[in-house]
């Protein structure tokens, strides 16, 4: 049943923390205490609180094995955030130089499924060559103390240009250990339908950037191998579904036509071709319509526009109703969608947080079962949702 999406902002009442129990509580956790908001919603009632504060354009968040968080600003810092979210002051040293233009910069950050052993950090960044043309990179580092060393590019776009829009970029690591990286089409839409082109496709690469034998266009005249999946607009949202383990994305559509799809070895989703958007300004179609044999249909889309960004699946104990639901932060809408699944049908959509906090840039679930939320702005912040009655 669709949400009454008005519900949750109703629900939001600021909390005051007492002031005595400030006295048991360390600097972070007292100016978190402060900072909190209780929402009721649909399916549980909890407790949004502001962790760190003062980070300029979070745009990605990872867990270290031992709760830390490392945490990438869009203008080229890579910070490192305590369990408690105490922001430790000085960004890591060692992160590649970005181009932090229009929408590019430092991007997505990841860790290495075996970091425990091998201390790898992985990011995505918008960089340029000397003629000022820039396009989506990927680098891997070693995490030494706060530093990033043997910093290594183990992969480079060929979709440049001197446009400030559409560089995507999630990182997602599959089971098998492959690396899928997410890539707008740096918008010029023509590219999103070439094989020659990386522009508006997703590529999947071995941790060390070489090429998996059993990519879907391996061998094929004219196409890059890497590629994954194509006809994608700006893909800023992947995730792992947590029993299929299939690569689950959204992507911004233009003026409407926000899309969740499944995004599969060889497949073609459409963009410029069929979209549900429609051209800035004029509202014009764009392309033959909203469907084309052999071009994959979105499981949902949003018209108008939500702009998302980040997604997670929850699997957590922590919010027992929203086990198997899909979370999708918003940028333009300001809002935390919750979707609602059955199998590979979305049936349910819930916006929390409407207008509360500003744009969510991404949403993540930590080891602790909290949903974590960065809001990209000049003064963002990293946010925890907790169940209202503490546990």
């Amino acid at each position: 049943m669709r949400a009454n999406w008005l519900a949750p902002i109703a629900g939001v009442v600021l909390l005051v923390a007492n002031s005595c129990a400030h006295l048991r509580l360390g600097p972070a956790a007292q100016a978190a205490e402060q900072r909190a908001i209780r929402v009721s919603s649909e399916q549980a009632t909890f407790v949004l609180r502001q962790l760190t504060p003062g980070l300029e354009h979070p745009w990605g968040l990872a867990f270290l094995p031992d709760g830390r968080m490392l945490v990438s600003e869009r203008p080229g810092r890579l910070r490192l955030v305590a369990a408690d979210g105490t922001l430790d002051p000085q960004p890591l040293a060692g992160v590649p130089e970005v181009w932090a233009q229009g929408q590019g910069g430092l991007l997505d950050v990841a860790i290495h499924p075996e970091f425990a052993t091998n201390a790898l950090v992985y990011l995505s960044y918008a960089a340029a060559g000397a003629d000022g043309r820039a396009g989506t990179h990927v680098a891997r580092a070693q995490l030494r103390d706060r530093a990033l060393v043997r910093l290594e590019e183990i992969f480079a776009s060929n979709a440049r240009s001197t446009s400030g829009v559409h560089f995507g970029s999630r990182l997602v690591f599959a089971d098998d250990g492959t690396l899928f990286v997410t890539l707008g089409e740096r918008g010029e839409r023509e590219l999103a339908q070439r094989l020659d082109s990386h522009a508006g496709k997703i590529v999947r690469i071995r941790e060390d950037g070489t090429i998996p034998a059993d990519n879907p266009f391996v061998g094929r005249a004219g196409a890059l191998a890497e590629i994954w999946s194509l006809g994608h607009r700006n893909v800023q949202g992947a995730a792992l579904h947590p029993v299929t383990r299939e690569l689950w994305i959204h992507e911004h559509g233009p003026q409407g036509g926000d899309e969740i799809n499944i995004a599969r070895a060889g497949r073609n989703y459409g963009w410029p071709v069929v979209t549900f958007g429609r051209e800035y300004g004029t509202g014009a179609p764009i392309g033959e319509g909203t469907a084309k044999a052999g071009m994959k249909p979105p499981l949902w889309s949003w018209v108008p526009s939500i702009a998302p960004s980040g997604m997670t699946f929850y699997r957590g104990e922590r919010f027992p109703a929203w086990q198997g639901d899909l979370f999708v932060g918003a940028l333009r809408a300001q809002a935390l969608v919750r979707l609602e699944l059955e199998g590979e049908r979305i049936v349910g959509e819930e916006r929390l947080l409407a207008g509360v906090i500003g744009r969510i840039r991404d949403v993540r679930e930590g080891p602790d079962g909290f949903l974590y939320l960065l809001t990209d702005a000049a003064d963002g912040a990293i946010w925890r949702l907790e169940p209202a009655d503490g546990s």
